[in-house]
């Protein structure tokens, strides 16, 4: 969503941080650039002028022209502007559920994907917090609407309001109440009738709805892809109905992410969550310092470490952690490497999330380096024997035509499977003399020194924060042709030469 914006905004400060004292002509001339970037970007102009003037402010005082790094001096005031033009009050993601039956109110334009929203944050409320979760269709005017609510609790496994046709919204909404709190629910999800654009009938719904409901939360469900339309649509809605938070959905998509910026400054309430697909569980809690870290190409080191978390299982690392002290790395621990990196959501989902790595994983895309090429090196794996599998010494050339056939690929791509293999092997022992594969995978695990505070950091120490954490992440493997990424050797240069 962020790419184009990532784009120009990093050659901006690829030029500002190579050079050594920066004028005060230096960085106007750098700001024009950041404000053409943010309106091409679709951010408001309101926006884009409020947010250059107080960067112009802090950035052009001799502080910073004297500064040792004075490039990055400017990044960092960027990347803090960027975070309170983001930021909303309070944790992101604490919604207003502590009076049960906490009625959460969804509204928003018809196709803005607030069915599945509704059903997202049910299944994040039942699984994070715990929540007997109660949903309610009050959309009498989409064919279907109600079912689509019904047979979506049926898969998150939460209870929906029975349908009975012929009920107006109102009739639902009071049905609902009264169900959710006879029920013993904690949570109560009214999914209001969107309309293709705001029009009176609408809103006086909604509005009778909420006068019914007394909704703790009152969330707008906008398309991300929609630009500044999606803000103007807030800034309705909240005047007539009265919004307390916003979930922007497909964020996945090649919009560009104008709307994110300006939606907390034009309406003055915040992002609580995004949209990142149609499956149940894309949906993540919208943090400002995270987006500013994208933006600026700082990738999502907090986020990386969250998703390792969720999808590695601690016996597993523990297991891992004890091989590799030995030196023990085989064909069967790379397999699992590479399927750690899908769990993940892929090669260009982490590679996304590194300090830096935006224009990498382009490259890697355009050279080959896919979530395809993980999936034949996991074939080419499965395509072996136990015992070399545990024992990749014994491929002489038969068995390797003859696995390179069973995957389906030719032998020179199970020769590159074979070296990478090694040079894992050999960093695996490296690190497993020292202990600091055991103390870096406590780490990945939330055990003993926990995460660094990436809050206070300007860009060069983000930098090396993610260098110390790539050694430690366990889920991916030295992919042919990469210098290093997450508990890679090397560094990034070289990157993606193909052999």
């Amino acid at each position: 969503m962020f790419e184009s914006l990532s784009e120009r905004l990093g050659s901006v400060f690829d030029r500002l941080t190579k050079q050594g004292a920066l004028s005060e002509a230096d960085v106007e001339a750098a700001l024009r650039e950041v404000r053409t970037a943010l309106l091409e970007a679709d951010v408001s102009l309101p926006v884009a002028r409020d947010f250059i003037k107080k960067v112009t402010a802090r950035a052009t005082g001799q502080a910073v022209t004297k500064s040792v790094t004075p490039g990055q001096q400017v990044v960092k005031i960027v990347h803090d502007e960027l975070i309170a033009v983001l930021a909303g009050e309070g944790a992101p993601d604490a919604l207003k559920i502590d009076n049960p039956p906490a009625t959460v109110l969804m509204v928003g334009l018809q196709g803005s994907g607030k069915t599945t929203t509704t059903a997202k944050l049910a299944k994040r409320l039942k699984e994070k917090n715990g929540k007997r979760v109660l949903l309610a269709s009050l959309d009498t005017n989409r064919p279907a609407a109600m079912e689509q609510l019904a047979i979506l609790a049926g898969q998150i496994g939460v209870d929906s309001l029975p349908i009975v046709k012929g009920e107006s919204a109102v009739q639902i909404a009071k049905r609902a109440k009264q169900q959710a709190s006879f029920g013993g629910y904690d949570v109560l999800f009214l999914d209001t009738a969107g309309r293709l654009h705001i029009d009176e009938v609408l809103m006086e719904e909604v509005q009778a709805v909420r006068d019914i409901a007394q909704p703790r939360e009152t969330l707008l469900v906008v398309d991300g892809l929609t630009g500044q339309d999606a803000v103007n649509v807030a800034a309705e809605f909240n005047g007539k109905v009265g919004i307390s938070g916003v979930v922007l959905t497909r964020m996945d998509g090649d919009g560009r992410g104008g709307a994110a910026l300006s939606m907390r400054a034009v309406t003055g309430k915040p992002i609580r969550f995004v949209g990142l697909g149609e499956k149940m569980d894309a949906l993540e809690v919208f943090d400002a310092e995270r987006v500013a870290g994208r933006i600026l190409g700082m990738g999502d080191i907090v986020a990386l470490v969250e998703k390792a978390r969720e999808t590695f299982e601690a016996e597993q690392a523990e297991r891992m952690a004890k091989r590799f002290q030995k030196g023990l790395f085989n064909m069967n621990d790379l397999k699992m490497q590479l399927e750690q990196m899908l769990k993940m959501g892929g090669m260009q989902s982490i590679m996304g999330m590194l300090p830096g790595m935006g224009a990498a994983a382009k490259a890697a895309e355009k050279a080959g380096f896919d979530d395809r090429m993980i999936k034949r090196q996991i074939a080419l794996i499965q395509s072996m024997t136990k015992k070399e599998r545990a024992n990749p010494d014994l491929l002489a050339a038969s068995r390797k035509r003859r696995i390179a056939a069973g995957a389906g690929v030719e032998v020179q791509e199970l020769n590159r499977l074979l070296k990478q293999h090694q040079q894992m092997a050999d960093m695996m022992k490296k690190m497993g003399k020292g202990g600091m594969m055991k103390q870096a995978i406590a780490q990945m695990m939330g055990k003993g020194g926990g995460m660094p505070d990436l809050k206070n950091m300007d860009p060069k120490q983000l930098e090396e924060a993610a260098k110390a954490m790539k050694s430690g992440m366990g889920g991916m493997p030295r992919l042919p042709g990469l210098g290093g990424g997450m508990g890679l050797p090397s560094g990034l240069s070289g990157m993606f030469k193909k052999k």
